[in-house]
């Protein structure tokens, strides 16, 4: 409370109640049960935040820490070596399929970092998919892109951190090849009607290397490769994928993976 000048605040025991404080009479917040500065209200959960934005906070699940692929289907071309993932690239032994988490979610947080490979293969705009490539698919069928896209000049919806054949990213974010890089993403899954209509489509805010690429952008179903995006019914809760794209010629590493999940902290 900040007192006018010349007057002395008025002091409050933390015990005085609500209608000591004049609480009762603030109006009712627009639909809502709630008064403005309802005492009542439920307070926020108290969550343990990490030590930097990047490291894992108190409610986090750990889906790499740089030790083993515990929390994932592994498959024999993934490897995990010194704190790091590595999705091998074709000529290294041909990689064997997505990685799939264990658990599944539904509304979550994300915050994954990655690094392409300083080597550069793809040259012009027709090869550019062929430089280091990967995504992360929410419930397996929502794809963020990831991808060298420095200095390249590959399909806008195509490149690092766009909603693959959907949506670019407001900006081309990506750092150099060989750069460790951060995707930090809020995914809200899609919710279906009884019937099996769509409700409400699933939405993506994303943040690459600290740049605001996405805003709630509503998605148009699930991704695909030359085809517009069409949603079918599935579960509220399945694995995220981190994608195998078998074509590319360099690899892609990874570390520092965790999520959060948001239905649960919902008031």
């Amino acid at each position: 409370m900040i007192a006018a000048a010349g007057l002395v605040p008025l002091l409050v025991s933390p015990e005085a109640s609500a209608d000591q404080l004049g609480y009762r009479d603030t109006p009712l917040l627009p639909g809502q049960s709630w008064r403005v500065h309802d005492r009542d209200r439920p307070r926020p959960l108290a969550v343990t935040p990490g030590a930097t934005p990047a490291d894992a906070p108190a409610d986090a699940i750990i889906l790499f820490s740089g030790r083993d692929l515990s929390q994932w289907h592994s498959l024999a071309a993934w490897t995990a070596k010194r704190g790091v993932m590595h999705l091998p690239a074709e000529k290294e032994g041909r990689a064997s399929g997505n990685l799939i988490s264990r658990q599944a979610f539904g509304d979550v947080q994300l915050h994954l970092e990655y690094r392409t490979s300083p080597k550069i293969v793809g040259k012009g705009a027709a090869n550019a998919q062929l430089r280091a490539n990967s995504g992360i698919l929410f419930m397996g069928r929502y794809e963020l892109q990831i991808l060298d896209s420095y200095e390249s000049t590959t399909y806008a919806d195509g490149q690092a951190a766009a909603i693959y054949g959907q949506h670019p990213p407001l900006v081309n974010a990506s750092r150099r090849p060989g750069q460790w890089q951060t995707l930090d993403i809020l995914f809200e899954r899609p919710r279906f009607s009884p019937d099996g209509s769509l409700a409400r489509p699933a939405y993506i805010t994303a943040f690459h290397n600290g740049l605001l690429v996405h805003l709630r952008r509503p998605l148009l179903g699930a991704t695909r490769h030359k085809a517009v995006a069409a949603y079918t019914v599935h579960a509220d809760a399945l694995p995220i994928e981190l994608q195998d794209h078998v074509d590319h010629e360099v690899g892609v590493d990874f570390r520092n993976i965790w999520v959060r999940r948001l239905e649960s902290i919902e008031p």
